[in-house]
């Protein structure tokens, strides 16, 4: 069901550029490298320098597959790249090598969670491109071109224009994201601009059939912000009309501390490119062998983890969601769990523990533990050896170190308390020193057990071993013993 604005509703399709991690850029051998001093990864193919040819990266056509494949794309057998005739500084050829009426993949499709339930939304195509430059401002007063980054090899993402908020929006990029992180083609870095997003944006009245005409917002770096820019571009465009204006054809930017769209340029239709086909390069053919090759090769997709995750290991739909935020964050926890053996122990100590002093960044990530190391810990609170208190002790120790939690065990003296004599004085002491809410207790206020499990873990500095904690406070508690007796 579409999110409706009084009598309007919106119709939003997304335009999704992700750089591809390759090594080299998509038609010259020239390093993709990021924020490394401007012009000093370039070269006369990616300059657009005359008689320089371009050669296709065949891992940049490989990753590109694979975005395709995961998003459950028909691949094209063949494909044609194009030329994009269009003027900006920083396309020093004059034109950016794309692909046209021939993409590469067609027909997709994403899920995504909505308010209203699961919902599908269509992708039209997956196609190649390379990168323009990146204009740079205040550089010493001046601005500068910067070509590092023309040629860097992308695959555009064209969905289907079937949502219909800026929430959803943002849920479609994040799935998107996750999805392209996942299998490793794209790192996801919305600031650096190797993931980012065009939104094409549109309103008509609820019940019509034809479209409104669309405003495209470009260069917002944030899932809040897309969300704040479209909802904000919806309710301005229902203002134009009901004041008997009209829509006009933009390309529009966002201002997040105004909160306000504004106009870029006019917005050029698909003509004023003046596309035509690449004489350079022939058409790519994507065989049988090569399609099963990546086919094959495709890891386990985010959507299909988090559903093994409650389905086999247990784990309740917060925490699947949690542990497959990053790729490894997912990889990390698997791990600790095959060694441990109980994945949800592992799940609630990675959670609470582990990830409070994780970081992530792009497709790497830094963790203060290894897996090992959890699993050990965890291993030793299952065997008595010291308490869930003590545990959280033995990882701030741990944490940055290579050291075995049992070596931080034995060198700080640490001990679980698990004499049941010792314990029973304890609770004893408890009982007669808490003689109201022993009565309330044994008067069928059960709740009140937790209260006196505490009292003896603060007097035991949290060592007393909690099964035998319990077993002896229920022996004494529902004996009926008089406290103190």
């Amino acid at each position: 069901m579409a999110t409706t604005y009084g009598s309007f509703e919106a119709v939003i399709g997304l335009e999704v550029h992700a750089q591809l991690l390759t090594r080299t850029k998509a038609f010259c051998g020239c390093a993709t490298s990021f924020g490394d001093p401007p012009n000093t990864h370039t070269c006369p193919v990616c300059l657009g320098l005359p008689g320089a040819l371009p050669v296709l990266n065949r891992e940049a056509v490989r990753m590109a597959v694979s975005a395709a494949l995961a998003l459950g794309c028909a691949i094209q057998e063949s494909s044609v790249f194009a030329r994009k005739n269009y003027f900006y500084p920083d396309l020093p050829k004059g034109f950016q090598i794309s692909q046209f009426d021939r993409p590469l993949a067609l027909r997709g499709a994403l899920e995504i969670e909505t308010e209203a339930g699961k919902k599908r939304a269509g992708i039209t195509r997956v196609h190649m491109e390379e990168d323009a430059g990146k204009n740079l401002h205040g550089i010493g007063g001046l601005s500068i071109v910067d070509l590092n980054r023309a040629g860097t090899p992308l695959i555009e993402i064209v969905g289907e224009p079937d949502l219909s908020s800026g929430a959803e929006a943002a849920e479609y990029l994040k799935r998107l994201r996750e999805i392209l992180m996942f299998i490793g083609v794209n790192d996801g870095n919305l600031e650096q601009g190797s993931f980012r997003c065009d939104a094409n944006v549109s309103v008509r009245r609820v019940g019509e059939a034809k479209l409104g005409t669309r405003t495209e917002l470009k260069n917002i770096n944030s899932f809040r912000f897309v969300a704040e820019a479209i909802d904000l571009e919806i309710r301005r465009q229902i203002a134009l009309i009901e004041q008997g204006d009209r829509v006009r054809q933009q390309t529009r930017g966002y201002n997040a501390d105004r909160k306000e769209t504004y106009l870029l340029r006019d917005k050029e239709n698909e003509s004023g490119y003046r596309y035509f086909p690449e004489p350079d390069l022939p058409p790519l053919v994507v065989d049988e062998a090569f399609l099963a090759e990546v086919r094959g090769a495709l890891p386990e997709s985010p959507a299909d983890k988090r559903r093994r995750f409650t389905e086999s290991l247990k784990l309740t739909p917060y925490a699947a969601s949690v542990l497959t935020g990053h790729p490894r964050i997912a990889a990390f926890f698997e791990e600790a769990a095959r060694l441990h053996g109980d994945a949800v122990k592992v799940a609630n100590f990675v959670q609470s523990e582990v990830l409070r002093d994780a970081r992530t960044t792009g497709l790497t990530a830094t963790f203060p533990v290894s897996p090992a190391q959890v699993a050990g810990l965890l291993r030793l609170v299952d065997e008595g050896a010291i308490s869930g208190k003590q545990a959280k002790e033995v990882y701030t120790e741990m944490a940055g170190t290579d050291r075995a939690p049992g070596d931080i065990v034995r060198d700080k003296g640490m001990a679980v308390m698990s004499d049941a004599s010792a314990i029973e004085a304890i609770a004893g002491e408890v009982i007669a020193a808490n003689e109201k809410q022993v009565a309330a207790y044994r008067g069928g206020k059960t709740a009140l057990f937790g209260f006196f499990v505490g009292q003896i873990m603060k007097r035991t500095g949290g060592s007393a071993s909690p099964a035998v904690v319990n077993e002896v406070l229920r022996r004494l508690l529902e004996g009926g013993s008089a406290p103190g007796a």
